[in-house]
Order: C-alpha cells, then structure tokens, then sequence
C-alpha cells in the first residue's frame, strides 16, 4: 500500500481530534498514552485546533507528522517535541541537551505490520535530526512490550531512566533513546 507521509496543517483539526480518539480506544490505551478516551472526547474544538495549529506545518518546536492512506483517510501519527537544554520535560526531569521527544505513536490497527511505523519514525527522525537535536527519546510503559520490541528493532535502546506514573501503584515508563547518527 502506498501511504502519503506529511505534517499536519492547522486547519486539519478534526482529522487529528478523529485519529486520537481512535488511538485512546485501542485494547493498549491505557499503557500508551496519559489521557483516556472520555478525557480526549470532553475536550472542546478550541483545544484541538489549538493542540493541532501547534505541531502543524512549519512549526519548529512541534510537528505532528500523519500518514494518509491512499483514499485520504488518517491511518497513523506521531508527534516529535523539541525539548531545550535548561527547561523541565512533562514529568519535571531536567532537560540536559537539546532532544527530540517522540509522543502519541499511533498506527491503525488494519495498518499495523506493513511498515508504516518505520515510515512515520523515519520521517519524525528526519524532522528532528534537521532541527539539530542531540537525541530522540521517546517513554514506554514497562508493560508495553509491542512498543519495546518495536522501539529496539528500529534503533532506539533503554537508556536506563525510568519514569514513575504518578497515581498508578507503582507503575513505570521507561526511556529509550537514539543518539544522532
């Protein structure tokens, strides 16, 4: 299958709202991402054209990058965030060197297995590299062994940071890491 491998515009919003709701009702949900479906699903049009204008096309800090499939239809995403030297990431850990942070990897799942994801990490990876970053990292659950096998057959290594999940009894993410070629 032929795929059309592109970033986000703005005005694509609900697009993007519809992909990450499907995403938040996959059987892994809950070990992939940090918002349920009922959250996502409240949130008004203005959050989502907001969360999407900010990693639309030609932004810098942000890019959501899509694959449509060749009726046109959203088939899988992914964001990458740069994150700067000096700042705080989403748990509060200090950012030491500038880095690519690979959020929201979603692929359908009568796409998954056809290589669409290496697509989508290649293209995220060219993004990053092309904005400089040191590194991307990216944050599994420890109990997301599909993502883990995923994330290590395309280069990325446990860097040894584990991230505890606030509220969750103990649970943990783990990092993963691809140093720039």
């Amino acid at each position: 299958m032929s795929y059309v491998i592109r970033s986000v515009r703005a005005d694509e919003w609900p697009a993007a709202r519809e992909l990450r709701l499907a995403a938040l009702r996959d059987p892994v949900a809950h070990l992939a991402f940090l918002e349920t479906y009922e959250e996502a699903a409240a949130r008004p049009d203005s959050f989502w054209r907001e969360r999407t204008a900010g990693g639309a096309e030609g932004a810098d800090k942000a890019q959501q990058i899509i694959a449509e499939g060749p009726d046109g239809r959203w088939v899988g995403t992914l964001t990458v965030l740069v994150e700067e030297p000096g700042t705080t990431d989403w748990a509060g850990v200090p950012v030491e060197r500038k880095q690519g942070h690979l959020v929201g990897v979603y692929v359908r799942p009568e796409e998954r297995g056809s290589g669409l994801t290496e697509v989508l990490f290649d293209a995220a990876l060219e993004w990053s590299w092309a904005r400089g970053v040191e590194r991307v990292r990216l944050i599994v659950h420890e109990d997301n062994g599909r993502a883990q096998r995923f994330y290590r057959r395309v280069g990325f290594l446990p860097s040894g940071v584990v991230v505890p999940l606030a509220g969750n009894d103990g649970e943990r993410e783990l990092e993963f890491v691809l140093e720039r070629p």
